[in-house]
């Protein structure tokens, strides 16, 4: 292929493709930094119960983890962009026989995604809960703190920082996955390199530039985690 015909291809504008794989980006962008805080969120909170003294908050977390570790991420994603819609239709119409449900693609792809990123978090959190000794609990009730406040003020500073590493590669394993919701054509990275791919018949072309791009993404996050390690290391210090 001529390189004058790459650079035509990547240009900007109405003869080129790159401000359509940007837009794909920002998506991708978009839904792993939406799917994030909710994942953590969940996350927390199973490996909260799943270390709790409860057994039956110990059963759900295990199940939860189970059931979101061992299905196939697309699998998943099928499951609820599919199934869903026929559950909320079925509720529905019990009260408006003419409603009917549609599931955003985005809103989709962020409830799956976060679902399987919580449910590796919630192992990240989980060992981090059992690394941090139970004398550190029991000074905080020793000197007066509730069951909250030593949870906020003295577990949950060491659980971040021993947890982050690990919360790094699920967070890179996020933006991955990111990928998986182009089969339910939402215009992120690999559906917009894959449109360009099939019109202009340049699929390694395109295709690589779609791998250059997560390769990127991968690279400046470790750089902001790295950072920020940095950062709860020395305030961890002070």
């Amino acid at each position: 292929m001529p390189a004058q015909s790459i650079w035509t291809l990547l240009s900007w504008g109405p003869e080129g493709w790159s401000d359509d794989i940007a837009s794909g980006v920002l998506v991708t962008i978009a839904l792993a930094l939406a799917t994030l805080p909710i994942g953590l969120v969940t996350g927390f909170f199973v490996a909260f119960a799943k270390q709790h003294e409860e057994s039956s908050l110990r059963l759900a977390g295990n199940i939860y983890t189970t059931v979101f570790r061992g299905l196939p991420e697309l699998v998943t994603l099928f499951l609820f962009f599919f199934g869903m819609p026929l559950l909320l239709q079925y509720v529905v119409r019990l009260f408006n026989p003419d409603a009917t449900i549609n599931v955003n693609s985005f809103i989709a792809g962020m409830i799956v995604l976060s679902l399987i990123f919580s449910s590796y978090a919630s192992e990240v959190f989980l060992s981090a809960f059992r690394a941090i000794p139970k004398g550190q609990y029991e000074g905080g009730y020793a000197i007066g703190l509730s069951k909250w406040q030593t949870m906020r003020l003295i577990v949950l500073p060491q659980l971040i920082r021993i947890a982050f590493p690990g919360l790094e590669n699920c967070w890179l394993s996020l933006l991955k996955d990111t990928s998986l919701v182009s089969v339910v054509n939402l215009a992120e990275t690999l559906r917009q390199s894959g449109v360009a791919a099939r019109v202009t018949r340049h699929a390694f072309l395109f295709y690589s530039v779609a791998a250059l791009i997560f390769l990127a993404l991968a690279v400046l996050s470790s750089i902001a985690t790295s950072y920020t390690l940095r950062y709860l290391g020395r305030r961890e210090a002070r």
